[in-house]
């Protein structure tokens, strides 16, 4: 894992993180690397709220890994902060690597910098190698989740 960096995401990063997120079935539907106008105005929209955190990870000034972290206030819990994981992607040349576990640790690393008590993620039903690669990294499948596409 020698000389990789994990940062904060600028606009220039784009391209790569697009074409992450379409690098799958799943994103193969749904996302648009030939148009980045909407990824922009919505990295402007991330970029200017502190509760947001999109990363990237840097090998060799290359872009092989991107999560959005999102601190969330709250009242339940006590009165308990969280966070969520979203977005999480590695490119396909470093699946494998260990990335993916320490891009979640920076995560987790960052909940508690950030003193959240709970760090939740989703993870698309299909998705089963993800399912066992986050129980294997300690999260626990412990809740339903439910969309309402809008």
């Amino acid at each position: 894992m020698g000389d990789l960096e994990i940062r904060p995401a600028v606009v220039a990063d784009l391209p790569a993180i697009v074409a992450m997120l379409a690098d799958d079935p799943l994103g193969a539907a749904r996302e648009s690397p030939d148009d980045l106008t909407p990824y922009v105005t919505a990295f402007e929209r991330l970029d200017g709220d502190p509760n947001q955190h999109l990363v990237v990870a840097v090998r060799e000034e290359r872009v092989v890994g991107t999560l959005q972290l999102t601190i969330v206030p709250g009242l339940s819990r006590k009165g308990a902060t969280r966070s969520i994981i979203e977005g999480v992607r590695v490119h396909a040349d470093e699946r494998g690597s260990g990335l993916g576990t320490r891009f979640i640790e920076w995560a987790v690393d960052e909940s508690r910098r950030q003193d959240c008590q709970l760090v939740q993620l989703t993870s698309d039903a299909t998705r089963t190698d993800a399912h066992r690669f986050y129980e294997r990294l300690g999260f626990s499948a412990s809740h339903v989740g439910f969309k309402l596409q809008l």
